[in-house]
């Protein structure tokens, strides 16, 4: 199994949004989506235009099967409503160029996500690292993990804080600060 991280470092996720917008717009808004909202790959594939224009993402989790809520971030709210203008009515958000209205697969997310990767120089890239960089940045800013945890519904602590790459965090300063 492949071990990915969060992106920690703030420039590098602006880096990855300025290129992602110059090349394609849908791959953008997926990362966007990814980064915000703290949702699996499989069900930001599954958006269609009717959910960005709500308030709040409304899904049943692919991998779980739990109904899940999650508010949109009012920040991003304008770009989302842009992007859904150029949809037609019932369009995956993440659309796929092949075909009828399909959305990509999670390969061709994963392909996506590692040429912008690959541009501002990170490893251990997947399409968990949306996700994980969410949590990341959420824990890093309110210091909630309850909140965290629920969001990903996740039982315990623990699992959370090592999914989100804190506890890897924690390691590798206490490993630096060592001295024999």
């Amino acid at each position: 199994m492949r071990i990915v991280q969060p992106i920690r470092d703030p420039d590098k996720i602006d880096k990855m949004k300025l290129y992602l917008k110059n090349k394609r717009e849908r791959d953008y808004i997926m990362f966007l989506l990814g980064i915000s909202v703290g949702l699996r790959i499989s069900d930001i594939l599954q958006l269609k235009k009717e959910d960005l224009l709500k308030s709040h993402i409304d899904i049943k989790e692919t991998k779980t099967q739990k109904i899940k809520r999650v508010k949109i971030p009012g920040y991003l709210k304008k770009e989302f409503v842009a992007y859904a203008k150029t949809l037609d009515d019932g369009d995956y958000v993440v659309k796929s160029r092949e075909g009828e209205n399909k959305p990509i697969c999670r390969t061709t997310a994963y392909r996506i996500l590692r040429d912008a990767a690959e541009h501002v120089n990170l490893k251990e890239i997947g399409t968990h690292t949306l996700r994980k960089t969410f949590g990341y940045h959420f824990y890093k800013q309110t210091k909630n993990i309850a909140m965290l945890m629920e969001l990903f519904n996740h039982s315990e602590e623990s699992t959370t804080l090592r999914y989100i790459g804190i506890t890897q965090d924690a390691l590798d300063e206490a490993m630096d600060k060592y001295r024999i």
